[in-house]
């Protein structure tokens, strides 16, 4: 799927607050590394973005 700099992408919880995570360039999504209630670690990559399609 292609996005837009800034598109939100995922919205993390933490301490019960919500965190809505943007792209921070134009690009295609290449990986997606956590299904939607996964408990995740910090510092670890959740999306992975390609360049945007020419």
């Amino acid at each position: 799927e292609t996005v837009a700099r800034g598109q939100p992408l995922l919205a993390l919880e933490a301490m019960k607050m919500e965190h809505v995570i943007r792209a921070p360039r134009d690009g295609r999504i290449k990986s997606i590394a956590a299904r939607a209630g996964e408990m995740v670690n910090g510092g670890v990559p959740l999306v992975e973005l390609d360049e945007p399609p020419a």
